[in-house]
């Protein structure tokens, strides 16, 4: 098991780094107040709250002002038509998503995603991987031609509603794609009832149909329509056909409750650390201390984990409630001690869609080392092209690439039989956690970096790696590699303590 001082010591730094940052918020209060605003706290007396990060801001103001409602409102229509009209509950949940869809984007807004589907299916009936592959990236293309940005954006009152349509239109691409491929490998995945003696034209023209429907009803689906977390077609079509198992009241409540204790979290700490209006000025970045910028990076990437519990665990709450399994939630930051762990365990449904749709097509690491770069490369080249192919996703995608391949070299390295033997022969089973924990400290380290890119673009971590491995390589960056690797040990006994979990209750064959 784990050393109890690195425990210990990894939640003491943790402590000490959040607390500077608290006091460097403090002491410059008043100038971050005259340059971004801070807002009146309301979760804190005499606190003010930072309100610069956009995506926590923009999905709680929506949140209270739409998007809490209509999801209660799915759950209790979803949990009426179950108990009363099971048949018809598939067909009712995909009129209220609709319903609700068009209530905040409109009758165009509702047009342009229809026509999305529409298109994605009609270039689905060639069942060709490839054309639908190149149907979806011109699609996803026209999100970022400026002039069909404009007159969408001429559609709303505010540009808040644009960015809805905008976030729906993406997470609608995913899916047309997990549809459109699981259409082309099963052409047969949609079968109309009856009609088998009525003519071709007639057959092909309902199969048309139910297609659009199960497709509309899988993207519509109201719960996961702006934000996810990301289910396949398959896994959606089958659970969507089970019958709901019936959840207690208290099972949910708890869940309730766990969400809105996460929430709580998130609010804390933009009251007592305004981690995203510093991140913002590169002045206050090249002025704090050594330990409040260590603190402001562990801040601002714990916050953005937080952000997702509350984004994810609302969806997860309410597909669960209807009886389907959402992707495990993500898994706290602070454990993460590798680039692989992070794809693996960090957005699961993301990682999955990837996984079927991109890299095991491609080759994956089935057809020797060559064919696994090509679809590595190839599925961060997607990401970062579907998140906007802004120059800091390039350098972000490219990074984490280098870094997963990294990983996967050493790993080869140190299982190769030569090196194996000696490290199995000379160490002891500690020691050789002790050297992974060591190798995975200077890993983490640079997927902190690459987070801090992706979360605050190219100048941020530009800052972080002039200040902490150029100018403090002997007094901030030793430190920050022995605080590195004991989280890194703590990430090593949770993934043992995993294991051992998962075999226990894996049935013997």
């Amino acid at each position: 098991g784990i050393e109890a001082w690195t425990l210990g010591w990894s939640v003491h730094r943790s402590a000490s780094l959040f607390f500077v940052l608290s006091q460097r918020s403090s002491e410059h209060e008043e100038s971050l107040d005259r340059e971004v605003q801070l807002e009146k706290g309301y979760l804190i007396w005499g606190f003010r709250k930072d309100p610069t990060d956009f995506e926590w801001s923009f999905w709680s103001e929506w949140a209270w002002q739409s998007l809490l409602w209509t999801l209660i409102g799915h759950a209790v229509v979803s949990k009426l038509f179950g108990v009363y009209l099971p048949q018809s509950r598939k067909v009712i949940l995909t009129l209220y998503g609709m319903l609700a869809a068009w209530w905040l984007l409109g009758s165009r807004g509702i047009a342009v995603l229809m026509l999305h589907l529409s298109v994605s299916l009609a270039v689905a009936q060639l069942c060709s991987p490839i054309l639908c592959w190149g149907c979806a990236l011109v699609l996803l293309s026209t999100l970022h031609i400026s002039s069909l940005q404009d007159m969408q954006r001429g559609w709303y009152d505010s540009d808040e509603r644009y960015y809805l349509l905008l976030f729906s239109t993406a997470v609608c691409a995913l899916r047309c794609i997990s549809f459109s491929l699981e259409l082309c490998w099963n052409p047969l995945l949609v079968r109309a009832p009856g009609q088998q003696r009525s003519s071709l034209q007639f057959r092909k023209m309902r199969m048309f149909i139910m297609q659009l429907y199960n497709l509309t009803a899988y993207c519509f689906y109201h719960p996961l329509f702006y934000n996810g977390p990301i289910i396949t077609y398959r896994d959606f079509s089958q659970q969507m056909e089970k019958p709901v198992c019936k959840v207690s009241a208290v099972w949910a409540l708890c869940r309730i409750m766990r969400v809105c204790v996460w929430w709580c979290l998130a609010e804390l700490m933009i009251h007592l650390m305004y981690m995203h209006a510093i991140q913002n000025n590169e002045t206050y970045l090249n002025i704090l201390p050594p330990w409040a910028l260590g603190g402001l990076a562990l801040a601002v990437v714990q916050f953005f984990y937080v952000k997702y519990l509350v984004l994810f665990g609302v969806g997860s709450l309410l597909v669960t409630l209807d009886g389907l399994n959402p992707p495990p939630l993500p898994r706290c930051v602070s454990i993460m001690y590798s680039f692989q762990g992070m794809w693996r365990h960090f957005d699961v449904g993301l990682y999955k869609w990837l996984i079927r749709y991109l890299y095991v097509p491609l080759g994956g690491s089935r057809r020797g080392f060559f064919q696994k770069l090509v679809s590595t490369a190839l599925a961060f080249s997607f990401v970062c092209f579907w998140h906007g192919c802004h120059d800091y996703l390039q350098w972000w995608a490219l990074l984490n690439w280098v870094g997963v391949l990294v990983e996967n070299a050493i790993a080869l390295l140190l299982s190769s039989a030569p090196l194996h033997h000696i490290i199995v022969r000379f160490l002891s089973p500690r020691m050789q956690r002790r050297g992974l924990a060591f190798i995975s400290a200077f890993s983490t380290a640079m997927l902190i970096l690459s987070n801090l890119m992706f979360l605050g673009g190219i100048h941020v971590s530009w800052v972080y790696w002039k200040r902490v491995f150029v100018q403090g390589w002997s007094n901030v960056a030793l430190p920050m590699v022995g605080f590195l690797y004991c989280f890194a040990q703590v990430g090593l006994d949770f993934d043992q303590k995993q294991s051992r979990r998962q075999s226990s209750t894996t049935p013997s064959s």
